[in-house]
């Protein structure tokens, strides 16, 4: 069980620096026109809140509480630095309207996240039918700042996201490690498809600000 352990957070501090790398990267785009620099930013932002999600999730299934907590505060500053970016675009009131929306869904992971360790199939159940209707709402907050983006667009990317994660949680559960990573990079790779989108929007709704 030991080695097992071992070889497994082997793995996760391999996978953990990786990331870093990569993000080190995507920090430093061969473009630094503000639209690059925007979409650059959203991309790693989202990317790394799958991360950090997993490895909260995973934590937690594990009853590694300290990991847990180390984990879920990360997790939360990148959710202040996520509203931080939505406000530098659209001013404090967006900020301050976004962030607790945001963690909501977060919220709603753990639950599903508990229901899954306790095998309370009700609280499963009623934490994803919490996520899909988050979708909607997320989707109606950027319509109503980003008319271009159809909420109903927008709901569908999130819903996929959510569901990618699910997927995250539901192998780790199953202690299943090819389909947890297997899972996890979907999910991580699902995030431009949110990022890229946006930032496009954007540019065009602000040119004066984001313009070449």
């Amino acid at each position: 069980m030991k080695r097992t352990f071992v070889r497994v957070a082997g793995v996760a501090a391999m996978v953990a620096l990786l990331t870093a790398a990569c993000g080190g990267m995507m920090s430093k785009p061969t473009s630094t026109t503000p639209a690059a620099q925007l979409r650059t930013g959203l991309n790693t932002l989202l990317s790394e809140h799958i991360y950090l999600a997993a490895a909260a999730t995973g934590a937690a299934l594990d009853g590694r509480e300290a990991e847990f907590k180390a984990a879920a505060g990360a997790l939360d500053a990148n959710s202040v630095a996520i509203s931080k970016a939505i406000g530098s675009v659209y001013g404090p009131d967006a900020e301050k309207a976004f962030l607790p929306l945001w963690r909501k869904h977060i919220g709603f992971a753990v639950d599903y996240t508990v229901g899954v360790a306790t095998k309370d199939k009700t609280k499963q159940d009623k934490a994803v039918g919490n996520l899909v209707q988050y979708t909607q709402d997320f989707g109606a907050f950027l319509n109503s700042a980003s008319p271009a983006l159809p909420k109903n667009v927008v709901a569908d990317l999130v819903k996929t996201h959510v569901l990618t994660l699910k997927d995250v949680i539901d192998a780790q559960a199953a202690k299943d490690p090819v389909k947890t990573y297997t899972a996890l990079r979907t999910a991580a790779g699902h995030m431009h498809m949110i990022a890229d989108p946006l930032a496009e929007t954007i540019v065009k709704q602000f040119p004066d600000r984001f313009g070449s």
